[in-house]
């Protein structure tokens, strides 16, 4: 009843690894995957304190980087207490942007932290819910996998959690997995990941698992002091649960101060040496360095006795590339670009966190400063169809990114409207392409009242629709096209020079709407640019105005954010804020910029544009 394709029901041999622990004869349940091995594998266990929201994500996947930079093999997961089978419902208010994984699995925005910053695809045994776990749980009791015991959440749930951590172990062959649990301890939908690490920890014997505290030093405006009180009373809360810690990190608006930290390291019972500051930063990227200054690897490796798995030149290669990255990060930049950033969730910076990231990552490369500019799509509407042009004056590009529903859909079609005729720099990703389809078929191809069937079912001219196949499927993410797919890219064409030429690019997706098929010979007749389609069906994934015509100008239907990476930026991005540098600085020399992400010929920027 419970099965599904992502789902599937247990194998034997998943059941029978755990008959020797479920019966009478015992109350341990150890459940053992296949392959796994006692002593290989270690885990790094991070947890909050005092609230969420904290930055566990960032701190775990710091010192997985660092664990990675030494040649060990590493691999995340994220535990969250809600009941959601995934991320894919979660309104970003809530809970941030919705992250996609090249296998298709709707994530928590932490796994494209993860991601980002340890240069590795991750799948969905990187991520779990309570709700997959009790699935889980309740798919094994269908189909017999207790024996006749009543299922409880002690040992039976627990043990479901102990035995993902553990296949995921032997699945990705992890030295150590790193265990990020949602939310705070004391949290009533995150209990049973706590005692399950508990057990964990008992289990595997000493030197298998190292906690870390993640908690909050406070500093009140009225009294100018970090008070710690509230850290230790959080502290307290994991203590009883039966966890100490063996590293506390601690977040604040600045440095922690020393006293603070003798403090803290006196009550949690954690040596001094093992307190770290994770303040405020300019930037994620620089903590894994000054975690390696505090020589918290170190003290991991020591907890974990690992360091005679360490491959030193590995690291010393990892840590340079690294090394420069961050120089470049930390360095004075040539240029100020204004690059403006449309949507409904504006306010919430979350909601676009891997956008956000992939014009830093490009930034870096290009050595510019990037002054972004977030404008509500839904105040544009309310402002008339002169809206835009008053809020994209002055910009040096915009980018329109994904989304779902109507509200803003107008503002985005006025925003791109403004770009493509005052020839500003533009990239609509995902809803921002289609908005794009909309607005070429309605302005340049006459189609009046084109639109999305998304938003008008009974648009005379359904630019964009479901295809026909799409239709039959029902279910709120059935009909959804997510992960990794290939696009062909046209030769001779701007995305074809982004992309170095390549024939064929691997992107992740996720929309339901495409081009109809119905228009596609009618927009390309008046100039649209289909430069990115699907291998075998006819569904349009990339689209560009020639750059004689515009001299950046084009869409995605995947989300190239979520593959932007530090050291390998995403090449739309690269060129976005390349040709922002142009629009900003008119009379630059070409290679002064960089000629790899300028195509040869580029339009004349627009008359009158600001010189910054």
């Amino acid at each position: 009843m419970l099965d599904s394709p992502e789902n599937p029901a247990p194998s034997s041999e998943e059941l029978l690894a755990e008959v020797g622990h479920r019966t009478q004869d015992t109350e341990f349940f150890n459940p053992i995957p296949p392959g796994y091995q006692h002593g290989r594998h270690k885990y790094v266990v991070v947890v909050g304190t005092v609230m969420s929201g904290l930055g566990k994500g960032i701190f775990s996947s710091s010192v997985a980087k660092l664990l990675k930079d030494k040649g060990l093999k590493v691999a995340p997961i994220k535990m969250e207490g809600y009941l959601n089978i995934d991320s894919g419902t979660l309104n970003p208010y809530r809970h941030g942007e919705v992250f996609v994984l090249d296998d298709g699995l709707e994530t928590d925005m932490d796994l494209g932290t993860y991601e980002r910053m340890l240069d590795q695809d991750l799948t969905r045994d990187n991520y779990t819910t309570s709700g997959q776990i009790f699935r889980r749980v309740l798919d094994k009791e269908r189909h017999g996998g207790y024996l006749g015991r009543d299922v409880q959440m002690i040992p039976h749930v627990t043990g479901e959690v102990k035995y993902l951590l553990r296949q995921l172990a032997v699945s990705q062959n992890a030295d150590v997995v790193f265990v990020e649990v949602g939310g705070t301890v004391g949290d009533y939908e995150n209990g049973f990941y706590i005692e399950a690490l508990r057990e964990l920890a008992y289990e595997e014997g000493e030197s298998s698992v190292c906690f870390v505290a993640l908690t909050y030093v406070i500093e009140p405006h009225t009294l100018g002091e970090q008070k710690s009180k509230a850290a230790q009373l959080g502290l307290r809360k994991l203590m009883e649960a039966g966890i100490h810690p063996n590293i506390v990190a601690c977040r604040a608006h600045h440095p922690v101060t020393e006293l603070v930290m003798q403090k803290i390291a006196m009550f949690s019972n954690v040596p001094i040496n093992r307190v770290f500051s994770m303040h405020d930063r300019a930037s994620i990227y620089s903590i894994p360095d000054a975690m390696r200054e505090a020589a918290l690897d170190r003290e991991i490796l020591s907890i974990l006795r690992l360091h005679d798995r360490v491959n030193q030149s590995y690291e010393d290669r990892a840590r340079e590339r690294w090394r420069t990255f961050v120089t470049r990060l930390e360095a004075e930049r040539r240029y100020k670009v204004h690059i403006g950033i449309t949507g409904k969730y504006t306010s919430l910076r979350d909601a676009y966190a891997s956008v956000d990231k992939a014009l830093e990552h490009a930034a870096v490369h290009l050595s510019a400063e990037v002054d972004v500019h977030w404008i509500d799509t839904s105040e544009i509407e309310a402002m008339g169809r002169t809206g835009a042009d008053d809020l994209i004056q002055g910009l040096d590009a915009v980018i329109v990114p994904g989304g779902f529903g109507q509200r803003g859909s107008e503002g985005k079609i006025a925003c791109i409207r403004c770009c493509r005729t005052q020839r500003i720099p533009y990239l609509g990703i995902c809803l921002g392409f289609q908005m794009a389809v909309v607005e070429y078929a309605r302005d340049v191809c006459g189609l009046a009242g084109a639109s999305s069937t998304e938003f008008d079912p009974r648009s005379p001219y359904p630019v964009i629709d479901l295809l026909p196949e799409q239709k039959k499927i029902e279910g709120l993410a059935a009909n959804m096209r997510l992960g990794g797919k290939e696009v062909e890219i046209k030769p001779d064409t701007l995305a074809s020079f982004l992309f170095g030429q390549a024939k064929v690019v691997r992107q992740r997706f996720r929309h339901r709407y495409e081009v109809h098929p119905d228009y596609i010979a009618q927009l390309e007749q008046r100039g649209l640019v289909f430069s990115g389609r699907h291998p075998q069906q006819p569904i349009m994934q990339v689209l560009e105005f020639p750059t004689s015509e515009h001299p950046y100008f084009i869409g995605a239907q995947f989300h190239p954010e979520m593959t932007s990476r530090p050291l390998r930026p995403s090449p739309l991005f690269m060129g976005l804020v390349a040709a922002a540098i142009r629009h900003a600085y008119p009379d630059l020399p070409a290679n002064q910029i960089s000629t790899r992400w300028l195509p040869p010929q580029t339009a004349r920027p627009a008359i009158g544009v600001p010189s910054h």
